[in-house]
């Protein structure tokens, strides 16, 4: 494989995946990966020492105590969906709707009762909206977090703090630190895959290494400008050939042989060099991909009933669906952090039709992917985790609409070792401000981290003179949502 092959990116909008574009697509990050790999990986974490790292720096590792989850699926809604028409029921806002009230941060307004109904479903009687009929089938799967708080209420900002804990610095994003930290089970697939993920609100700051080595950033698939991944409904574009056009495998083994004997001609002069083995494994990475992920992508392998479960055929579910089926096939195959998003949530007009189109395109995939992973045994050991950057307001932004509301929103997480059934936290009467069960950005990841068997205060890496880890110096552990 030519260095060519492996330093281009691809840009599969609007949902089709070309042939042409399959070796783009999924070793577009390579390229960065060798970068990353030749500025050296500086000192490591408590779980891992530079000899292992260079030896096969995916490799897993173990835990530093038992783990509850081995995997984790986070579903990210980017523009922030509103809580109190989803996941927090507010009896109060409904009977104060269209009454005055002074919280509206630009110069009053009236209170926004829910118009959506809410009602009670499981044995657990959790609380959602209609608006989510298929996910409430699953209700006592569910931990709903209801007091939720962060730090601003701007998409770009909130989005890297949830997804690195810093919004004002570039760090690393929590799947990074998990394939950091435990590496992967699939030495032939990347440990983390981001798919669709956002080209705004975060960009690649989400699925982002930073300052730790390249190898550990997610490997994108798509960029979603709005519309999502995988518009098309024919499944031959979602079957990209990841084989080099203008080279067979043989030849390409024949020229990535020659490449690594240089590489390993510099280890022999220079003696052992952690950045110079980075590059090696890389390169050997994206060699191996080529024999997995075609079969892996091609979604055609599935059932009818499957397909239809996920909402494959369907042009409203179609492209999260898709994603959600692709996360369950990569689960299976020991893909350690697999992040979905789906975007169109930032509903400050037109709150009726869009919020109801948004919960459409994505109750039916979810539900899917919750029942599978539940009926293949893999929701124990998989952390499911839904939401957005923050939450919406109460209170009316113009006639139809909500504005962005970052002191209380609601997050759920299903599987992985957390209580199913259970109702954690919540926010006032009206859903303005987390005041019971009040989590923080720093202590979602601590508890993150700890589902997956890591101590958030020993997960470190040295950098610029100092021990970095994902919490700051912040961060508990939510241990009443622990089953």
């Amino acid at each position: 494989m030519s260095i060519e092959n492996r330093s281009c990116s691809c840009n599969p909008l609007e949902g089709a995946f070309s042939r042409r574009e399959a070796l783009r697509t999924f070793s577009g990050g390579f390229g960065l990966l060798a970068l990353g790999a030749l500025g050296g990986f500086g000192e490591l974490g408590s779980t891992r020492t530079p000899q292992d790292t260079a030896a096969n720096p995916l490799a897993p590792h173990a835990p530093h105590f038992a783990a509850r989850a081995k995997r984790i699926i986070w579903l990210n809604m980017a523009g922030a969906p509103s809580h109190v028409d989803t996941f927090d029921y507010k009896p109060k806002l409904n009977a104060a709707d269209g009454q005055a009230t002074s919280a509206a941060r630009r110069g009053g307004g009236k209170w926004l009762g829910s118009p959506w109904k809410f009602g009670q479903h499981g044995q657990s009687g959790q609380w959602i909206s209609e608006l989510f009929p298929k996910v409430a089938e699953h209700a006592d799967k569910l931990c709903i977090l209801n007091g939720m708080s962060t730090d601003v209420p701007a998409h770009q900002q909130a989005a890297l703090k949830l997804h690195t804990g810093n919004f004002q610095f570039v760090r690393p994003s929590v799947g990074s630190w998990t394939l950091y930290g435990l590496g992967t089970e699939n030495r032939n697939l990347p440990g983390f895959v981001a798919f669709s993920p956002p080209a705004g609100q975060g960009g690649g700051g989400i699925h982002g290494s930073a300052f730790l080595p390249a190898i550990f950033q997610g490997q994108r698939v798509g960029v979603s400008r709005g519309g999502g991944l995988f518009r098309s409904n024919s499944q031959d574009d979602a079957v990209p050939n990841i084989e080099n056009e203008h080279y067979s495998q043989t030849g390409q083994r024949e020229q990535l042989d020659f490449v690594q004997e240089l590489n390993k001609e510099r280890l022999r002069v220079t003696g052992a060099e952690v950045g110079t083995e980075g590059v090696i494994e890389a390169a050997e990475l994206a060699f191996r991909m080529q024999a997995e992920v075609p079969t892996l992508l091609d979604l055609s392998s599935e059932s009818k009933k499957t397909q239809d479960a996920y909402g494959l055929n369907n042009n409203d579910t179609s492209g999260f669906g898709k994603q959600c089926l692709l996360a369950r096939r990569f689960a299976e195959k020991g893909v350690r952090f697999i992040q979905l998003s789906q975007g169109g949530w930032d509903h400050h007009r037109n709150l009726r039709n869009d919020l109801a189109r948004s919960a459409i395109s994505v109750d039916q995939p979810i539900a899917a992917l919750l029942a599978d992973l539940a009926q293949r045994g893999l929701l124990k050991d998989t952390l499911v985790l839904w939401g957005g950057e923050f939450g919406r307001t109460p209170y009316a932004q113009g006639d139809d609409g909500r504005d962005h509301n970052h002191k209380g929103f609601t997050l759920w997480m299903a599987g992985g070792g957390v209580k199913g059934g259970l109702r954690y936290g919540a926010t006032d009467e009206y859903g303005m401000e987390a005041v019971d069960g009040r989590l923080s950005i720093h202590d979602l990841h601590a508890t993150m981290l700890h589902l997956m068997g890591l101590d958030h205060t020993k997960l470190t890496h040295r950098y610029a003179g100092r021990d970095f880890r994902l919490t700051d110096v912040h961060g508990e552990v939510a241990r009443e949502i622990l089953a």
